[in-house]
């Protein structure tokens, strides 16, 4: 199949905008494809009762992690000593506390990306000014708080893996649209309007195995992808990886599926899902749609947040 040239995905942020498609002063983008019937179907599509988590558990930092600043971590459990007056005269009570402070984009912790994570020649999704995005107080556009009232519809797995026959792809090697619509009829499941598509590359294995991979290469959405998700009106995609193969395969679109996707589409993103016991839960089973429950923490201003996942056939 003819894969696009960089100046087609170039076009994309044109041909494939929603710019407008929901009025001028939509921060929502593509969730806007969850309606109420949406999430009364995603409801229906719970037929077993079992939850499963799509997410990475997030671990307590060494010491290397806590001098860089990368997830550092507190944790305090004081005696009766150090507590206010109101409780020095119950020697039995304590308490542990934290204080996080969480880089979460990157390519280890499951978070969500909302649509101001990006900008391109200096807009934000919808056509808004990068001046919107402050250093101190965030972004007044289109930040995960555009999303507070969380992301329940219906989810679909697609293991491209397995269609490829292999325990997972090669660091480097694209998921196309041929790949998810044989995903589709091996599994028997058609994404429709409003989905959240997820695609197993078989990282989460390769990382529960062996560890998290060091290097900038990675299996993940190919560009030629994004007119697919389009006509398809995907709500919010996700993956085992953070979402772009690597390399791209465009010099001067390092990250076409990020950037397209985020300030064209406004189409949100799960990146880094941990994917194997979905995919093993939806293979027992027999089902590889379900409802998937996102809720983002409510920070004001953010491009996105650490999120756990819940799919439930």
């Amino acid at each position: 199949m003819t894969r696009p040239t960089q100046d087609d995905v170039l076009g994309y942020f044109d041909t494939l905008s929603n710019w407008g498609r929901w009025g001028d002063d939509d921060q929502l983008g593509t969730l806007n494809h969850i309606t109420d019937d949406v999430r009364l179907a995603a409801a229906r599509a719970v037929r077993h009762g079992r939850s499963v988590s799509c997410a990475w558990e997030i671990a307590v930092p060494g010491e290397m992690e806590r001098a860089t600043n990368v997830c550092p971590c507190a944790v305090e459990m004081p005696g009766a000593e150090h507590m206010p007056e109101l409780f020095q005269n119950d020697r039995r009570w304590g308490f542990s506390n934290e204080r996080l402070g969480i880089m979460f984009h990157g390519n280890t912790i499951t978070h969500l990306d909302s649509p101001c994570h990006l900008l391109w020649d200096g807009k934000l999704y919808n056509g808004r000014s990068h001046s919107m995005i402050d250093a101190e107080t965030g972004s007044a556009w289109a930040a995960v708080t555009a999303a507070a009232h969380g992301i329940v519809t219906r989810g679909v797995v697609l293991d491209i893996a397995a269609i490829r026959d292999v325990p997972w792809l090669q660091p480097g090697e694209g998921v196309f649209p041929e790949d998810l619509e044989a995903a589709e009829r091996r599994q028997g499941v058609r994404v429709q309007s409003g989905d959240a598509l997820l695609i197993r590359t078989g990282y989460g294995r390769a990382r529960h195995e062996s560890g998290p991979s060091g290097g900038m290469t990675q299996a993940g959405w190919h560009a030629s992808c994004l007119p697919w998700l389009q006509e398809r009106e995907v709500a919010l995609i996700g993956a085992d990886t953070p979402q772009d193969v690597q390399p791209s395969g465009y010099d001067d679109v390092l990250m076409p599926v990020h950037a397209v996707s985020l300030v064209a589409m406004g189409l949100w993103m799960l990146d880094n899902c941990d994917l194997e016991e979905c995919v093993t839960t939806a293979a027992e089973l027999g089902q590889w749609d379900f409802q998937l429950a996102v809720a983002p923490v409510r920070f004001a201003g953010t491009s996105g947040s650490p999120v756990n996942p819940i799919a439930t056939f």
